[in-house]
């Protein structure tokens, strides 16, 4: 099992998190770095455990502070080999924490990053999907729609071939929208996140997140799908060593 989207440099015991996670049968995780500094502490978790792997980028509330020199920083970091996909990167207008433009300059030079190194690319978007859509429209890399949470995305993702990714919010039982949206994605097209520490799924809800609770989430997108969940587990898997290049 993986869970294809962690913040393990946000667990005070990011360590004994993959453990915990290998004991619930979560063999691999992607962990995310949000800024150079956070890339570099991902990197050095995946150095130290095989099943661990990177998705390196500037997050769109940094975009106020990011310069040129950052890209250039990233994309050296992004060689690393277990560097897997460029991320998370995109356009949050819920929050607003850097001025739009920026958020947009730096959407564009970290999709074109993407573009030129062969990675995929994971996008954040919050309250601006219209705008996510457009800046997307002339990408032809893998893209991964992470913590899913917007179904008017949908037709979009669908026909241009997107990964689409669920996470804990999607087990809440007010998400009926979220479940349904997941009944419509191809099987191959499919994957499943924690976001942890952020969004623990409704068995564990108002706990901290953790990459072991994946087995949660994906076990209510397989009930949402009439899927047998040892199925849709292999199913992820395959679809996330396909998205990411995984060994």
């Amino acid at each position: 099992m993986i869970d294809t989207h962690a913040h393990l440099t946000s667990l005070e015991d990011g360590e004994e998190a993959i453990r915990r996670a290998a004991e619930a049968g979560v063999g691999r995780i992607l962990t995310v770095g949000t800024n150079l500094d956070d890339c570099r502490r991902a990197l050095t978790l995946a150095e130290r455990h095989d099943g661990v792997f990177a998705i390196l980028g500037i997050h769109p509330h940094d975009a106020g502070t990011a310069a040129a020199d950052d890209l250039a920083t990233l994309r050296e970091l992004l060689g690393h080999p277990k560097a897997v996909a460029v991320g998370e990167t995109g356009l949050d207008w819920f929050r607003d924490y850097a001025p739009r433009d920026d958020q947009r300059r730096l959407f564009a030079a970290e999709l074109e990053l993407a573009g030129e190194l062969g990675k995929p690319v994971v996008i954040h978007t919050r309250a601006a999907d219209d705008d996510t859509l457009a800046a997307l429209a002339d990408h032809a890399g893998p893209v991964v729609l992470h913590c899913f949470s917007s179904p008017h995305m949908l037709p979009a993702a669908l026909e241009r071939g997107w990964y689409v990714s669920f996470a804990g919010n999607a087990t809440f039982p007010k998400a009926v929208d979220l479940r349904l949206a997941a009944t419509k994605v191809p099987r191959e097209r499919l994957l499943a996140e924690t976001d942890s520490p952020y969004l623990a799924p409704q068995p564990v809800r108002g706990k901290r997140n953790e990459p072991a609770n994946v087995i949660h989430t994906l076990a209510s997108l397989a009930v949402a799908r009439s899927e047998e969940p040892a199925e849709l587990e292999r199913q992820v898997e395959r679809n996330a060593a396909e998205c990411f290049s995984l060994p």
